[in-house]
């Protein structure tokens, strides 16, 4: 989808078939071939494929149309990339066709053409950052318009997006360039971009953001939107089952579920991660999932489950020795926090 993706380019042998490709989706060691070198050639690692079948089936998808993409995409927060899963464009309007309220969409009205020159860095195939500088003419925003029987009657739904908001760029936040499919298809990729916010605003509960929105931007960028983090959004019963997590009677966590980040708040979204980032300095895992326990509930407790998990895993569980009201405290900070939190008060003092 872009150059920053041409950096990922698997061979089927360095993504063996898991078991539970077989067993928990009847793929076959064929269809697990047509997987990783047709539908999703880019995918570095079994798990995200993985991923996308637990969506597909979920949701009553044929994979092999390919309804989403696999992305890898930056996180400030685990300091490493993930990939993640988006919907494309298609299975966004499928989902919008499926609540049997969708009443059709415009053609896009483009606003003016612009020229403009990019300039920066972008990562080669061999992972060097490479000077780069292209020109792109494209249309300065596009408006589409998608329909809703509400009440029944017709209601219209339109939203603008603009070119320069929306594009991806090759090298994230170190480049202006954009990935090779905006220069290719500058119109083409803002009409699904118009497609799937103007969908969104008429399908706020329904539709979330796109694939062809989310390629080349970071974790960090999002303040709304339906991402799928292979590594740990779903999990295991097994896990549920640990003596990790203690879910409480009424807190709803199915654990099976695909988390669409559509439906966290970005503050909760900000909170946990800055629950992972102290959790990870301070080693008090105890008191994170107890924080966890008592803060959240429903998707946002697996949201935020999910996450320390992420961590935990390669970070070593330290279970200090808490008093009860220390168990539903935020980790505490690190010395280099502290003193950061020292100087802030010392500066409002003296204002």
């Amino acid at each position: 989808m872009s150059n920053q993706n041409r950096n990922y380019q698997p061979k089927s042998r360095d993504l063996p078939m898991p078991m539970a490709a077989q067993q928990g989706y009847g793929i076959s060691e064929q269809s697990w071939k047509v997987l990783t070198e047709v539908t999703f050639p880019t995918a570095k690692t079994p798990e995200a494929i993985l991923m996308a079948l637990d969506y597909c089936k979920a949701r009553k998808l044929d994979i092999f149309k390919k309804p989403v993409h696999i992305v890898p995409m930056w996180s400030a927060a685990l300091g490493r990339n993930v990939e993640t899963v988006w919907p494309s464009i298609m299975e966004i309007q499928t989902t919008a066709s499926r609540t049997g309220v969708w009443a059709g969409m415009d053609r896009p009205v483009w606003g003016p053409d612009i020229t403009k020159t990019f300039t920066g860095r972008y990562k080669d195939d061999n992972e060097q950052w490479q000077e780069s500088s292209v020109t792109v003419t494209f249309p300065e925003w596009v408006a589409v318009t998608v329909y809703r029987i509400v009440g029944g009657k017709r209601c219209a739904f339109t939203e603008e997006v603009y070119w320069l908001e929306a594009y991806s760029t090759a090298g994230g936040k170190h480049s202006q360039v954009p990935t090779a499919m905006w220069i290719k298809r500058p119109k083409g990729q803002l009409s699904k971009c118009g497609k799937a916010a103007s969908l969104r605003a008429a399908f706020p509960e329904e539709c979330g953001y796109a694939a062809e929105e989310m390629d080349g931007k970071t974790l960090d960028d999002i303040a709304d939107g339906s991402v799928i983090d292979g590594s740990a959004t779903v999990l295991n019963a097994a896990e549920v089952g640990s003596d990790h997590h203690d879910f409480g009677g009424d807190a709803g966590v199915d654990a099976n579920r695909v988390i669409d980040l559509s439906q966290i708040h970005p503050k909760v979204q900000k909170a946990v991660a800055e629950l992972v980032r102290r959790t990870a300095a301070a080693g008090a895992w105890k008191a994170a999932y107890d924080y966890a326990n008592q803060k959240f509930r429903g998707i946002d407790l697996t949201f935020a489950l999910a996450e320390l998990d992420k961590v935990s895993e390669v970070e070593p569980r330290a279970t200090p020795v808490l008093e009860q009201s220390e168990a539903t405290a935020m980790p505490p900070l690190t010395a280099k926090d502290m003193a950061m939190t020292q100087a802030r008060q010392a500066l409002s003092a003296n204002r």
